[in-house]
């Protein structure tokens, strides 16, 4: 019976970034602003790029797919955390708490995922520039995107249903504004060392594989600028992965900074911190990173305004 008691969890509480209420106003009306900006500027590239029948090519194709990630991702981390505040309470039911993990997940794989499609639309377009049509076909596009979907699906859904298997007992405070996979396993009083290889072991494999395939194709992309001959050819090639690159170092700068964080302090409240940058940050600056630097875009985006 005192199992089935610790088994059956009705809430958890989302300490959030502060418990000062001083500070609990500034922080939705910062955080409101943030994701108000991220949902705005990600549409307005998914409606440019429909709109426009110049841009319906394989880069806007993942460029789209990419936006809509991030509004998903922005969404499923910030809005539980506007809603807690405005009605100043931090509870987040135990399904409510597993679902915004399993979707956390799901939408930063997809994320990881697309940069790494991406990269090789790059590699492509730069090194087989007579053939990119031909590789790139819609089939393969649409491929891409279906099996970055699959694995991430199935990597959330594993962490999800491992999770379920825990058993928590009175101690339910998730120093986090949101549900954050490491943290929920801590709160465990049941054996937590099958959940935590998984996490190291699925998140190295998923996590290096992506981040090899863009090292890899940017290596590749490099090579071949090099053997350019014109300045011009160099600059235009270069410009063409300056926005992806942007993105990547952001994304992956982000996300490591969060990993040393947690490595190097103790307190849950730098951790916290310092995961604002990794899950809010690159979703707003990237629609602006790609239309800034992009001509067809800002041609695209003022047709649509």
């Amino acid at each position: 019976m005192e199992s089935e008691n610790q088994t059956v969890v009705a809430e958890f509480l989302l300490v959030g970034l502060s418990e000062d209420p001083e500070l609990q106003s500034l922080i939705f009306g910062l955080f409101l602003t943030i994701y108000l900006i991220t949902l705005l500027a990600n549409l307005l590239i998914i409606l440019a790029i429909g709109s426009d029948s110049h841009l319906h090519t394989p880069m806007y194709f993942f460029l789209s797919h990419l936006s809509f990630t991030d509004i998903c991702f922005s969404t499923t981390t910030v809005l539980k955390m506007l809603v807690n505040i405005q009605k100043q309470s931090k509870s987040i039911s135990y399904t409510g708490c597993l679902t915004q993990v399993g979707f956390v997940l799901l939408f930063a794989g997809l994320e990881n995922f697309l940069l790494a499609t991406m990269a090789y639309d790059r590699y492509v377009a730069i090194c087989h520039p007579l053939r990119y049509l031909v590789i790139m076909n819609p089939c393969l596009c649409g491929l891409l995107i279906l099996l970055s979907l699959i694995v991430s699906t199935a990597d959330a859904l594993l962490h999800s249903l491992m999770v379920l298997r825990l058993s928590f007992c009175t101690d339910l405070e998730i120093p986090h504004f949101f549900c954050e996979l490491a943290q929920v396993i801590k709160l465990a009083c049941s054996d937590t060392i099958i959940n935590n290889i998984l996490v190291y072991l699925v998140t190295s494999i998923l996590g290096a594989v992506p981040l090899l395939g863009i090292i890899f194709s940017y290596i590749q992309i490099v090579s071949s600028i090099m053997k350019m001959s014109s300045a011009g050819g160099k600059y235009k090639a270069f410009s063409t992965c300056g926005s992806h690159l942007s993105v990547v170092s952001l994304f992956y700068g982000t996300a490591f900074g969060v990993y040393i964080s947690s490595a190097v302090t103790h307190s849950s409240k730098m951790t916290a911190s310092a995961s604002v940058m990794y899950t809010v940050v690159p979703p707003m600056l990237n629609p602006f990173i790609y239309s800034l630097r992009n001509r067809d875009m800002k041609g695209a985006l003022r047709k649509l305004i």
